[in-house]
């Protein structure tokens, strides 16, 4: 695949209407006060009367498949951004913080997915947290003994000029609606992440908690 500027922020607006249509499918769902595993049938096998099963069931069966399209748009997003952000690139795109002419910068982590919540930006986007009681409710599963996502670049934040998680912040609030690279140490993997703060019907423009990290063999 051929990658430009254009193509990559074609691939976004995708990303930005994929995730419009989420959020409305997440709204039908609660709107009727269920998530995505509650049972339809009530104890004596009969469909619930406390909700419209049949709303119900489709915007759960949306959603699933959405899901799985909007991380393979997520992966073509990823690989543009690492084309068109090359140093050998001629492109000027710069999402909110970063330059095919900026110098490389230090991939050592400074903070860590605590949380992330269904449905969230955050989520969308597949940050994995750290806590086990949200393995089974984000898009990727989250290996047993680790410690989720370490962020290594937010935006323009990084290792060498993070001073706290205001710097991020400050980040998210001159990005509403706009992508943020976000480049995460995953196990042993380094992964990029197209994140767009926005509203969604939680709190917040991420629907995630962040906590700074601290290497425990860091002298």
């Amino acid at each position: 695949m051929i990658c430009t500027r254009e193509s990559v922020m074609g691939l976004m607006q995708d990303k930005d209407r994929l995730e419009h249509t989420l959020k409305e499918l997440w709204d039908v769902l609660k709107t009727n006060n269920v998530g995505l595993n509650e049972p339809l049938i009530d104890s004596e096998g009969y469909p619930r009367n406390d909700i419209d099963v049949y709303q119900v069931r489709h915007a759960r069966h949306q959603i699933k498949c959405l899901q799985n399209d909007h991380t393979a748009l997520l992966r073509r997003i990823e690989e543009g951004l690492a084309v068109v952000l090359s140093p050998s690139a001629s492109s000027t795109f710069d999402p909110n913080g970063t330059s095919a002419s900026t110098p490389a910068q230090t991939t050592e982590p400074f903070a860590r997915v605590d949380r992330v919540i269904p449905g969230s930006p955050a989520n969308m986007a597949d940050l994995v947290p750290s806590l086990s009681i949200f393995r089974t409710l984000c898009l990727r599963s989250l290996p047993q003994g680790s410690e989720g996502d370490l962020l290594t670049k937010f935006g323009s934040v990084h290792a060498e000029n993070f001073r706290s998680l205001t710097d991020v912040a400050q980040v998210v609030q001159h990005s509403v609606n706009s992508p943020v690279q976000v480049c995460v140490q995953r196990s042993e993997d380094s992964v990029s992440l197209a994140l767009v703060p926005r509203q969604w019907s939680g709190r917040g423009l991420l629907g995630c908690n962040l906590l700074p990290y601290e290497r425990l063999d860091r002298e």
